[in-house]
């Protein structure tokens, strides 16, 4: 009885006998888990406090990033220096060397993916100011880029030969660009719009083809509410190669006409209402002080013209209006006060010879 359990024992610990192996590989890999478990708790909370003592939070958003790949990554270079230790052929050895360097490929591609649409580019697009549109195409941009070469290294790494798929992918993007003409140019529109920012949601614009307040805009068109309550939809190709008027980021509005009155008036009412009207614009609330401008124009057709030229301080044009209106109403007083006309076209005919009274001809006519 103790002859054989002293030959078990002697079987048992011989590191070169398979239960040995196997005990030392199961245990590597409750190694491993356990380092996995103080990693989590331990290990990288006390990486996580350090962040916390620099000037910038990128660092903890990029090890955040990097958080769940790395576990992964442990369990995966656990198992495979567990197997590596049990004597293995060589061509099951290559296979589980091949899944660790995948492993390692899948972990980097893995934190690049989350780096790039998480915490982490959320805080660089707000230090760089970058709209919100163009940080999510790029966001899926990148991360089909990122997907793409990391099933292509892996691919390699498999000994498969990817350059004749990259040939073909090639191609048939190329195809499938020209197909997609229209939608490409519509989405290089979109991108030349939300980068040059010549308008943004809720302006009033007027271009070439419409003019209302945009309501929505994305990479293939824009969407315009006009005046009257329709809604139309412009390709961005078009919209970019237009000349653009954002009529919501002007300063102030512009309120310029001719006043004529009749060759009657008398210069010294022309010129005292000329007087008074500049007056009432430089002392009115609403106008804009910076540019008044009040003149006697011209000797036109029909009429005396007083060229009037301001600004309103308000650019809302329910206000804008109110505002024209009490203006043009005191205007209409300072004619009536110096009781001067307005003009309308009109032409007057003078006869060099008298006409000499002859009876009317008479227009009737037998049929």
């Amino acid at each position: 009885m103790v002859e054989s359990l002293r030959t078990f024992w002697e079987s048992t610990v011989n590191m070169d006998s398979i239960w040995w192996q196997l005990a030392v590989t199961t245990l590597i890999i409750l190694v491993v888990l356990l380092i996995r478990g103080l990693f989590t708790r331990l290990i990288f909370g006390m990486i996580l406090r350090l962040t916390y003592k620099t000037k910038t939070d990128l660092d903890r958003a990029l090890l955040y990033a990097f958080e769940a790949p790395l576990r992964f990554l442990l369990v995966a270079a656990g198992s495979y220096f567990a197997l590596s230790y049990i004597p293995l052929p060589p061509a099951v050895l290559n296979f589980v060397a091949n899944l660790f360097r995948s492993a390692i490929i899948v972990f980097v591609t893995w934190g690049l993916y989350n780096v790039v649409g998480g915490d982490f580019s959320t805080r660089i697009r707000e230090k760089l100011k970058v709209e919100e549109i163009v940080a999510g195409f790029a966001t899926k941009v990148l991360r089909f880029i990122i997907i793409a070469l990391g099933i292509s290294i892996i691919a390699q790494e498999w000994n498969y030969d990817v350059s004749g798929f990259m040939a073909g992918l090639g191609l048939g993007g190329l195809a499938f660009a020209l197909a997609a003409k229209d939608a490409v140019s519509n989405l290089f529109g979109g991108l030349i719009i939300i980068l040059d920012k010549p308008f943004a949601v809720g302006d009033w614009i007027l271009t070439s083809s419409v003019e209302g307040t945009v309501e929505e805009m994305n990479f293939r068109s824009i969407k315009v509410r006009t005046f009257a309550n329709a809604l139309v939809t412009v390709p961005n190709a078009v919209v970019s190669n237009e000349a653009i008027t954002n009529w919501t980021r002007m300063h102030k509005r512009r309120i310029f006409f001719r006043l004529g009155v009749t060759y009657t008036t008398p210069r010294a009412k022309l010129q005292n209402c000329v007087n008074k009207i500049k007056e009432l614009l430089e002392n009115h609330p609403d106008v804009h002080p910076d540019l008044i401008m009040v003149r006697f124009e011209q000797f036109a057709d029909s009429s005396l013209d007083i060229f009037i030229y301001f600004f309103t301080k308000t650019k809302v044009w329910s206000e804008f209006l109110a505002i024209r209106e009490d203006i043009n109403f005191k205007i209409m007083e300072i004619l009536e006060g110096e009781g001067v006309s307005v003009a309308f076209p009109s032409r007057s005919i003078y006869f060099e010879n008298t006409l000499e009274n002859e009876p009317a001809a008479n227009l009737e006519t037998d049929n």
